[in-house]
């Protein structure tokens, strides 16, 4: 079982920046990719970006003003977020794909964090 606790998130003026921490504990081998998704209210939860062992790939809509990086040592993954937009505004979750010690693939949520941008 994976955990992931998520921080960072709150109430920022258009222009702000915030930034999103998730770290990951349990009982696995190692992180596979690890990023970062959103839902606004009455939308579905879509990519804001994701990172393994390379570059992160990012939604077009967020390319340049968010950046997502890892510090394995501590299994945490941070989303660094500049030039907020009212539309940033939504529920971001952390999710991780992760190899147990068996080998298995699993997949994990975290419980998602607030980010309210006022125009």
């Amino acid at each position: 079982q994976v955990q992931l606790v998520e921080s960072g998130g709150g109430l920022v003026q258009a222009g702000g920046s915030l930034r999103l921490s998730c770290a990951a504990s349990g009982n696995f081998f190692r992180i596979i990719n690890i990023g970062w998704y959103r839902q606004a209210p009455g939308k579905q939860r879509e990519l804001v970006g994701v990172i393994a062992s390379g570059d992160a790939n990012y939604a077009d809509s967020v390319k340049g003003r968010f950046t997502i990086s890892r510090d394995n040592a501590k299994n945490t993954v941070y989303l660094q977020m500049n030039s907020l937009k009212p539309e940033d505004t939504a529920v971001y979750y952390c999710n991780t794909e992760v190899l147990d010690r068996g080998l298995r693939r699993g997949d994990y949520w975290g419980q998602g964090t607030q980010v309210t941008v006022s125009s």
